[in-house]
C-alpha cells in the first residue's frame, strides 16, 4: 500500500527539506514512493478564466559570485527557442561592496540576460565597509546612521553604472536578508532602520523600482511599517522576500497597497528528480496559494542549480522550465483548483486567448485527471509538454477540449504543462 502525500504534508516537506543557508540540516528531500501501475480517477480541476489574479512577472535565478557566465550558458538559461533552453526572464545580480571596479562581471551577465529578453534586479549583501559600524563587509554589523545618505547615493551609482552601460535595472534592493549576520557579506537592519531609510533616503536612489526587505523568511515585521506609512510606501516599488524557514504565506497588506510580491531567493541542494518535483510544487504554491508575481531560484549554475557546472540543464532546471517557458511575463494567473487530488497540484494562466495549465503529479500512480475551463473563450485544443525522471520537456500529441473539457492521464512523478492554441 502506498501512502498518499497530502497538501499539508507536502508543505511540511517543502519547509523541512528545502535548503536553508542558515541551517546545517540534511537538505535532501525524503524520497517519494516508487512508481507503480495504479491509475486513479482524479477529481475535477476547475479553471475559471474570468477570475483573474496577479500578473506573472517571470522566473529566474542569481549569478551572484558566479563570475561572468559564458554566452552559451546564458543562452541555455534565458533563451526560449526549444527544449534545450529554459526560458528564464529574470536575473538577480549582486552589488559588490568593493565598488565599480568589481561590477563588470555582473554587468556582462545583465547585458546577456537583457539581450535575450530578460529583466535584471540587483541586491547588496553588504554596504561598503567604511559605511558600517564594524568596518567590515562580513560578520553582520550595521549601516552607520551617518552613512544613510551616502549609501543611497552608492546604490544610485550602481543603477547608473548599469544604465549607462546598456543594462538598466528593473529593480534594486536595499539589503539582502537584513535580519541575518553571517561570516560572509551581511548587514543587520532593524525594521525601524529600514523604514527610516526607505522613507527618508530612497528618493536619492533614483527611478529604479526599490525592493524591500528580502527577509530570509519573508518576515512582514520588516515591511508592514513601510506599507503602513504613506510616504515610505510611495517610495517602495516591490515587496520582496525569501522563503527559507516559514516564509511561504499570502501577504494581503502588500496587495492592498498595490505592490507586487517577489520571491527573490530559495534553494534546495538535492539533485534528484524528486527534489526537482518539490521545487515545482513550491513554485505552484508561491503563485497559486500566495499570489507571488515572481519566483526566483538561488544560483543559476551549480550541481543543484538550474544548469550544472558543465552548463548542462539539471532536472530542477527542466522542472522550472515547465513554468518559465510557457507562463511568460505579462500572463495573468486565473483561479483554478489548486489540489484536485492528493498528490496533484494545478495552477492556470492566460494571456489573450492563450491558456496555460500546469499540473504536477507527485504520486506513485497515474492520475486520470479531468479539467473544465470556463469563464471566457474556451480553447478547442491543448498541446501537453511533459517532464519526468526519464523525459525532459517532451512535447506530446495535441488533445481536444470539447466545451472547455478534457481529461489527461498524468504520469507518476511528472509535470505536465498544457498550452492552448
Amino acid at each position: 500500500m502506498h501512502t498518499k502525500v497530502t497538501l499539508a504534508f507536502c508543505t511540511l516537506l517543502l519547509f523541512a527539506a528545502s535548503c536553508s543557508k542558515h541551517s546545517t540540516n540534511n537538505n535532501t528531500p525524503a524520497p517519494l514512493p516508487p512508481p507503480d501501475t495504479t491509475t486513479i480517477a482524479g477529481n475535477l480541476a476547475f479553471v475559471d478564466l474570468s477570475d483573474v489574479q496577479q500578473t506573472i512577472r517571470g522566473f529566474g535565478g542569481s549569478s551572484a559570485w558566479l563570475g561572468a557566465l559564458p554566452a552559451v550558458d546564458m543562452a541555455t538559461l534565458f533563451g526560449n527557442a526549444d527544449s534545450t533552453q529554459l526560458g528564464l526572464t529574470i536575473l538577480r545580480v549582486r552589488i559588490d561592496p568593493a565598488g565599480s571596479s568589481q561590477w563588470g562581471n555582473e554587468l556582462q551577465n545583465a547585458q546577456s540576460a537583457m539581450a535575450l529578453g530578460g529583466i535584471v534586479m540587483a541586491s547588496p549583501w553588504s554596504p561598503p565597509a567604511a559605511m558600517k559600524t564594524n568596518d567590515s563587509t562580513k560578520n553582520g554589523g550595521s549601516l552607520d546612521t551617518s552613512s544613510y545618505a551616502a549609501y543611497s547615493l552608492y546604490l544610485a551609482s550602481f543603477a547608473n553604472y548599469f544604465a549607462t552601460n546598456g543594462a538598466p535595472l528593473y529593480a534594486l534592493s536595499v539589503q539582502n536578508e537584513p535580519e541575518i549576520a553571517t561570516w560572509y557579506e551581511s548587514c543587520v537592519w532593524t525594521p525601524d532602520n529600514l523604514l527610516n531609510f526607505v522613507k527618508n533616503y530612497a528618493p536619492s536612489i533614483g527611478t529604479t523600482k526599490l525592493m524591500a526587505s528580502e527577509s530570509f523568511h519573508f518576515d512582514p515585521a520588516y515591511t508592514d511599517p513601510i506599507l503602513n506609512d504613506p510616504v515610505a510606501a510611495s517610495h517602495l516599488g516591490i515587496v520582496a522576500g525569501h522563503i527559507y524557514g516559514s516564509g511561504l504565506f499570502p501577504y494581503p497588506l502588500a496587495a492592498s497597497e498595490g505592490k507586487e510580491l517577489w520571491m527573490t531567493e530559495h534553494m534546495d541542494t538535492s539533485t534528484s528528480w524528486e527534489g526537482a518535483l518539490m521545487t515545482a510544487v513550491e513554485i505552484n504554491q508561491c503563485l497559486a496559494s500566495c499570489s507571488f508575481n515572481v519566483y526566483n531560484y538561488w544560483w543559476l549554475k551549480k550541481s543543484w542549480g538550474l544548469i550544472d557546472t558543465t552548463g548542462a540543464i539539471t532536472k530542477r532546471g527542466y522542472a522550472m522550465a515547465q513554468f518559465a517557458k510557457y507562463v511568460r511575463p505579462g500572463y495573468l494567473r486565473v483561479t483554478s483548483t489548486i489540489s484536485p487530488e492528493n498528490n496533484v497540484f494545478v495552477s492556470s494562466y492566460k494571456k489573450g486567448d492563450t491558456v496555460v495549465i500546469v499540473a504536477i503529479n507527485i504520486g506513485p500512480g497515474k492520475v486520470r485527471q479531468p479539467f473544465t475551463v470556463t469563464g471566457g473563450t474556451t480553447p478547442a485544443s491543448f498541446v501537453p509538454h511533459i517532464s519526468t525522471a526519464f523525459t525532459n520537456l517532451q512535447t506530446m500529441d495535441t488533445i481536444t477540449a470539447t466545451g472547455g473539457k478534457f481529461t489527461y492521464l498524468l504520469l507518476p512523478l511528472s509535470i505536465t504543462t498544457f498550452v492552448s492554441f
